[in-house]
């Protein structure tokens, strides 16, 4: 068996148990599998306690250095008293595990349902929460997670998209003439802003990893988080037409503007962001399409219909970058 390739062979319900037993906490043989393909995420029930949550870190993705600079950031908002769900320390006070080869960290569990975004209301609140996480955001810089830019997240994709194979032969001369030509729109607008502040981020800020409570937001899953632009946390919260988009971010920026300066030049950085967001996205695909679990939940991936859509999607990308500018 090629145990790169299938990184959680051994994430047994024993093996997890006893992993969680190890660290310090009486597992009650209760445990459930929750939706993740990064990592491996596993409700786990405790002896006379509520469940915790056990997240283990796909090898060779994160150094432990960077897993430690999310759980800091974590800790950070957490002691600001903002609602965000911290890594619990063990008696050492460390949040950090190394397990026969598998690294774990536990948090609290905690419920929530979708936030309502078509309530102005629920924007401003939200608005304002991301504006105290920019606000811890902006005290210091990463400096083992990577930036979000063109080279990461359009170079670098376009690059090992290539190197996969997985573009069909016949298409993928258009394919990559669009990709590079959208890419190249993207670094038009970056260019045309001049420096922009960089900042620590959620990194993956979109609707479902926000849980709403009758006390309000928070944020789950911090793994994606890095250094980049501000924007990047607020305009997955957006959606429908140009119009409606531009209201609800107006209502996010008001909120957000209670707590954090926003820099109004980024608002530019929308459609290259959505872009590179499709670039990278299709690279991640390639990059772990080995781990059994992303064909089965990705069939259509190896389809030549799929790169025709990216292709037909890049295309527009281009045109609402240009109609921009």
């Amino acid at each position: 068996m090629d145990h790169q390739n299938k990184p959680y062979y051994n994430l047994t319900p024993d093996f997890i148990l006893d992993a969680i037993d190890d660290i310090g906490f009486r597992t009650d043989g209760r445990l459930l599998a929750l939706n993740s393909f990064e990592n491996r995420v596993y409700q786990v029930g405790i002896e006379e306690e509520k469940p915790l949550i056990a997240k283990f870190y796909r090898p060779n993705r994160w150094t432990d250095e960077a897993i430690l600079e999310e759980h800091q950031f974590l800790l950070q908002m957490a002691e600001a008293e903002i609602p965000v769900v911290a890594p619990i320390k063990n008696k050492n006070g460390e949040t950090l595990h190394h397990i026969h080869g598998h690294r774990v960290t536990l948090f609290e569990r905690k419920g929530g349902r979708p936030p309502e975004l078509d309530i102005a209301e629920t924007r401003l609140w939200l608005g304002r929460f991301l504006g105290r996480i920019h606000a811890v955001g902006k005290q210091q810089p990463f400096a083992h997670r990577p930036q979000l830019n063109t080279t990461t997240f359009g170079e670098d994709a376009i690059a090992n998209i290539l190197r996969s194979g997985f573009v069909p032969a016949h298409l993928q001369s258009n394919w990559e003439q669009t990709a590079q030509s959208a890419l190249a729109a993207c670094k038009s607008i970056f260019d045309s802003l001049g420096t922009l502040d960089s900042l620590r981020l959620h990194g993956d800020c979109h609707p479902s990893n926000v849980l709403w409570t009758d006390n309000g937001p928070h944020f789950v899953d911090f793994d994606d988080s890095r250094m980049g632009p501000a924007i990047q946390d607020l305009w997955m919260l957006v959606s429908g037409d140009i119009d409606e988009q531009r209201n609800q971010l107006t209502d996010l920026l008001i909120g957000y503007e209670d707590f954090c300066e926003f820099d109004w030049r980024e608002v530019k950085l929308i459609e290259p962001l959505r872009t590179l967001r499709m670039l990278h996205h299709s690279a991640w695909l390639c990059n772990r399409w080995e781990d059994p679990a992303f064909p089965a939940a990705f069939p259509w991936f190896t389809e030549g219909a799929y790169w025709e859509e990216q292709t037909r999607l890049l295309s527009l990308q281009i045109a609402s970058i240009t109609n921009d500018e």
